[in-house]
């Protein structure tokens, strides 16, 4: 079929990263299958990560259907766009419509992508994952495939303005091997092993990543325990309490 839409989109992504100037380090895209059906699993620090997860799979040829949340397709703008490129829309409140479209995706061959943490992680930091990435391997009998971002949260984060001058700003990408998901094992010990391997491939991103604060107010997006003033999980955690 036709991708009327999703093509189109792709060069325009690539136009604009080569207007930011941004310095794109992509590595482990052949561990993404060049057909059949995978859940692409991504931490998830920015707006924009869903770009470069998708921007991973292109040397195989795949183009990622991404899970995002339903108001999404909604705006007048992003809308329209979502549908065309076939994303799916999530119901927090009714999610199995989503698990069967994602299901139905995967069992015809598509690459799903997924970010379990659900929301972004301020403390840039893995969050807690959610088994729903899991599962979905479990039933479509695919492999996950942990992958991850650093340097987004630069561009577009919560809490922070968006900076898409250009600013020659590194962005890391890391795709690691596949995690099996066997039907007869317990999707929350699937989930651990998947968290654990998305660990693994921040970690390789994250030291690989060139660029480093020039002072104390440039630390924002480094987590505190990389020696940067971004507020921990604890600190978040504590404030959403009061």
């Amino acid at each position: 079929m036709a991708e009327l839409v999703y093509r189109p989109v792709i060069g325009c992504a690539k136009t604009l990263f080569k207007v930011w100037d941004l310095k794109i380090d992509c590595q482990g895209s052949e561990n993404i299958p060049r057909s059949g059906g995978a859940v692409l699993v991504s931490n998830h620090i920015s707006y924009l990560d869903f770009i470069f997860n998708g921007l991973a799979a292109l040397p195989q040829n795949r183009l990622v259907r991404f899970m995002a949340k339903e108001s999404v397709f909604r705006h007048r703008i992003s809308g329209p766009l979502m549908r065309g490129m076939k994303h799916i829309p999530v119901d927090r409140k009714q999610g199995e419509a989503a698990y069967s479209h994602a299901l139905d995706s995967l069992r015809s061959g598509e690459v799903i992508g997924v970010f379990p943490e659900a929301t972004i992680s301020q403390s840039f930091t893995l969050k807690s994952f959610k088994s729903g990435a899991a599962r979905l391997a479990q039933d479509a009998g695919v492999p996950l495939i942990p992958m991850a971002v650093w340097g987004t949260q630069r561009l577009w984060t919560k809490g922070q303005p968006r900076n898409f001058k250009r600013s020659h700003l590194p962005v890391t990408i890391r795709v690691g091997e596949a995690v099996e998901a066997p039907r007869d094992q317990y999707a929350g010990a699937i989930t651990r092993r998947l968290r654990e391997a998305v660990q693994d491939v921040l970690d390789a991103a994250q030291r690989a990543y060139p660029g480093r604060p020039k002072g104390a107010e440039d630390s924002w997006w480094l987590p505190a325990h990389l020696g940067g003033t971004a507020p921990t999980a604890e600190q978040l955690r504590a404030a959403e309490a009061h």
